[in-house]
């Protein structure tokens, strides 16, 4: 795969680690089934998934952010004004082998949760015909991890702004909108250590890591079709349910 860049810059480094589709994800399990016993359980779970997944007549809104953003808060209460639905990824069949793959290299480990999105879809694709679907986390977070993982340095060392890591996967069903919630750091922070839970391994590298912090964010805004709707989780959580609120009726309607 080849990628433009600047006369005298260096090529930047594909992102190998990110599937583009679901036949590559499966190829990728496959290789390590053998080792690694949830990985058959997980292809197992997505040969039942049908090929083509087509959202329903409702609406489906993600909500994308780091930790301690406010998605917890602000999807319930968003499920629960709309009476709809919310899904999280990874879906609750696979979540239980999430430490199996922490621990694995950095392309098994990505396979693992972009599975978890195209199980995900067929949940979404069933739920969509009832109520509206709420999600927390799906693709862009696999790809913003995944891409800022990948990276090394700043910012401006990520693949350029309409790099073909930053677009939605043809095969995987896609939502209605994408909210990503941002605070400022040294809030999120004080979040993390008021709610007083383990750190995950990625957790732990945002806090220490303000490099890969910024890294993280800055994919998620470059991601396209669909793009991220930037809101700012900072304010009171009335506050943000209302400009929530208003943005899924602005992009839902």
């Amino acid at each position: 795969m080849l990628r433009r860049c600047a006369p005298g810059s260096p090529a930047p480094r594909p992102i190998h680690a990110l599937p583009p589709s679901a036949r590559a994800l499966r190829q990728r399990l496959r290789q390590c089934a053998e080792r690694i016993p949830e990985a058959e359980a997980v292809l197992d779970l997505l040969d039942k998934c049908p090929e083509h997944q087509k959202k329903g007549g409702f609406p489906v809104i993600v909500f994308e952010g780091l930790d301690a953003t406010g998605k917890t808060t602000v999807t319930q209460a968003v499920k629960d004004t709309l009476n709809g639905v919310l899904l999280r990824s990874p879906p609750a069949c696979i979540s239980q082998w999430r430490t199996v793959f922490d621990d694995e290299p950095t392309p098994i480990k990505r396979a693992f949760y972009a599975a978890g999105n195209y199980i995900l879809a067929s949940e979404i694709a069933k739920a969509s015909t009832q109520a509206p679907v709420i999600i927390d986390r799906y693709w862009h977070s696999t790809a913003a991890y995944t891409i800022a993982t990948e990276t090394s340095g700043r910012v401006q060392d990520l693949p350029p702004a309409q790099d073909e890591v930053y677009q939605w996967p043809e095969d995987l069903l896609k939502p209605d909108l994408v909210l990503l919630l941002t605070v400022d750091p040294e809030e999120r922070v004080r979040r993390l250590q008021h709610r007083g839970l383990e750190k995950t391994k990625e957790e732990a590298e945002l806090e220490a890591n303000s490099l890969f912090r910024q890294r993280v964010e800055e994919s998620y805004r470059r991601m396209v079709n669909p793009a991220c709707q930037e809101v700012d989780a900072s304010p009171s959580k009335e506050e943000v349910l209302k400009t929530v609120l208003q943005l899924i009726e602005k992009h839902c309607a």
